[in-house]
């Protein structure tokens, strides 16, 4: 994925209002559940995810295969693939 198409689309995941959970799932096949806006942090093509029990998580958008989510109001997903 590129840069700027990442950090925009997990802006407009974090920003959603109200905001619903999404998953970013990293080409190694890991899946990040992003549960609460303030856990995650962006810029720049770069995320990092305080996962729960507060460890961190880093990932770039060379990293991230795809993001799970909705961003339409009528309830469809949208998959986002790099």
């Amino acid at each position: 994925m590129n840069r700027d198409t990442f950090t925009e689309t997990i802006r407009a995941f974090k920003h959603r209002t109200p905001f619903r959970p999404f998953t970013v799932v990293t080409v190694g096949g890991n899946r990040h559940e992003v549960d609460h806006p303030d856990t995650l942090a962006v810029n720049d093509g770069l995320a990092l995810l305080a996962a729960p029990g507060g460890v961190p998580v880093i990932f770039d958008h060379d990293g991230v295969s795809e993001i799970i989510g909705d961003l339409s109001a009528r309830g469809r997903k949208r998959r986002t693939n790099g």
